[in-house]
C-alpha cells in the first residue's frame, strides 16, 4: 500500500499496544515502525527497474524481519528511551507495527514475500495500492483517538474502531473478489469465449470496482464490472499477447523471461517499437476506464532496449504520462457506480 496507509496502520497498531502507557508518543512509534520494511527502496537505485520490482517487497517485508528487527528495537528503545514502559510492551509495538505492513501489502497485486526465503509471493489481490475508503476513515478514528488523553475510557475504543473498519474492508475485497470471479468463470456462454484462466484484479481507488482478464492461447479480454451493475457483461478490450517477441532467444535471454513471467504471472503483453520491447503488465489495468476511453495503454510495464536484435540494452519503467493529462474522474466515478 501507500506511504500514507501504511503509516496510519503502523500508528492505529502502537496506539493500540501502547497508548494507554506513552500516550501519542506510541502511534508515532507505530507510523515509524510500519515505514520500516520500505526502505528498502533506499537500495532500489542499484537495479535496473525490473531487479528492483524483485527486490522491494522481499526480505523486508518477511516474517523472518519482523520477528528480527522487532525485538532488537524493542530493546534498543527500553534501554536509551526516557519513556518508562515495560520491555514486553516495547517488543510488541515494534513487531507489530513491523509484521503488519507485509502483511497489509499482501492484499496488493504485488503481494509479499512474506514467507521468505522460500521466493514465492502471497498475493490476493484484493485491493488497489491506493484506496482513499480504507485510508480516510482508519485516519479519522486515529486522529479522534489521539486528541483524547491517554487514560480516557474511549481512546482505546476509538482506535480499534478504526483498525476494525480497516480488516472488515480488506475481507470484503476478498468476498468481492470472489464473487465476481464465480460470477466471471460462470457466464462464460455470454461472451462467446473459454477461457484458459481468469483473473480479477481491483481498479484503482475502490473495491468496489472490478477488472477481469481473460485469456486463451493468443489473447486476454478485458472487461470491467461495478458491483452495484454485476450482470454487465461485455468485452471492452482485446488485447494480443504477443509473447513470441519475449521468447525469441535471439532477443532477450531466459533468465529476463523467467522474472516477467514471475512477476506479472504471465499477465503480459508486448509490443515493438522500434529498437524496443514494451512489456506491459495487464494485473495493473488499462487506461481507458480512466480516460473516458480516449488512452487505452496498458498502466504499468517496462521497456527493453533491443541492440541488433540481439543483445538486451537498457531497462526502463513505463511511465504512461499522457494518462494523468487526459483524466476523466467524475466518468471514472460514474462507471464505479453504474457499470456503465
Amino acid at each position: 500500500m501507500d506511504s500514507i496507509t501504511q503509516i496510519v496502520l503502523g500508528a492505529a497498531v502502537g496506539e493500540a499496544v501502547a497508548g494507554k502507557h506513552i500516550g501519542n508518543k506510541a502511534a508515532l512509534w507505530g507510523a515509524f515502525a510500519g515505514t520500516i520494511p520500505d526502505l528498502d527502496v533506499l537500495f532500489m537505485g542499484f537495479f535496473n527497474p525490473l531487479d528492483a520490482t524483485l527486490f522491494h517487497r522481499g526480505f523486508s517485508h518477511s516474517f523472518l524481519f519482523a520477528c528480527i528487527i522487532g525485538p532488537l528495537l524493542g530493546m534498543i528503545l527500553h534501554k536509551i528511551s526516557k519513556v518508562k514502559m515495560d520491555l514486553k510492551s516495547w517488543i510488541l509495538l515494534f513487531f507489530l507495527g513491523i509484521v503488519t505492513h507485509p502483511i497489509l501489502d499482501m492484499f496488493t497485486t504485488y503481494g509479499t514475500e512474506f514467507l521468505w526465503p522460500f521466493p514465492n509471493r502471497i498475493a490476493f489481490n484484493t485491493v488497489f495500492v491506493i484506496d482513499p475508503l480504507y485510508t480516510i476513515p482508519f485516519m479519522i478514528c486515529l486522529i479522534l483517538a489521539m486528541r483524547l488523553p491517554k487514560n480516557h475510557p474511549k481512546r482505546f475504543h476509538i482506535n480499534m474502531g478504526g483498525i476494525i473498519y480497516s480488516t472488515s474492508y480488506l475481507l470484503l475485497g476478498v468476498v468481492l473478489k470472489l464473487s465476481i470471479l464465480f460470477y466471471a468463470n460462470n457466464n462464460l456462454d455470454s461472451s462467446n469465449i473459454n477461457p484458459d484462466r481468469t483473473s480479477v484484479s481491483p481498479m484503482p481507488l475502490t473495491i468496489f470496482y472490478w477488472m477481469t482478464i481473460k485469456e486463451d492461447r493468443e489473447k486476454f479480454y478485458i472487461d470491467h464490472t461495478s458491483i452495484f451493475n454485476p450482470e454487465k457483461e461485455k468485452i471492452e478490450l482485446t488485447i494480443s499477447k504477443n509473447h513470441h517477441l519475449l521468447q525469441n532467444q535471439n532477443t532477450i535471454d531466459s533468465i529476463e523471461l523467467k522474472k516477467i513471467e514471475f512477476i506479472s504471472k504471465g499477465y503480459y503483453t508486448v509490443e515493438k517499437i522500434k529498437s524496443k520491447l514494451n512489456v506491459y503488465d495487464l494485473r495493473f489495468g488499462c487506461a481507458a476506464p480512466l480516460t473516458n476511453n480516449t488512452i487505452k495503454i496498458p498502466l504499468m510495464g517496462y521497456s527493453f532496449d533491443i541492440e541488433n536484435e540481439k543483445k538486451l540494452g537498457g531497462i526502463e519503467k513505463i511511465r504512461p504520462n499522457e494518462i494523468f493529462q487526459n483524466l476523466s474522474f467524475f466518468n471514472y466515478l460514474s462507471q464505479i457506480l453504474t457499470g456503465e
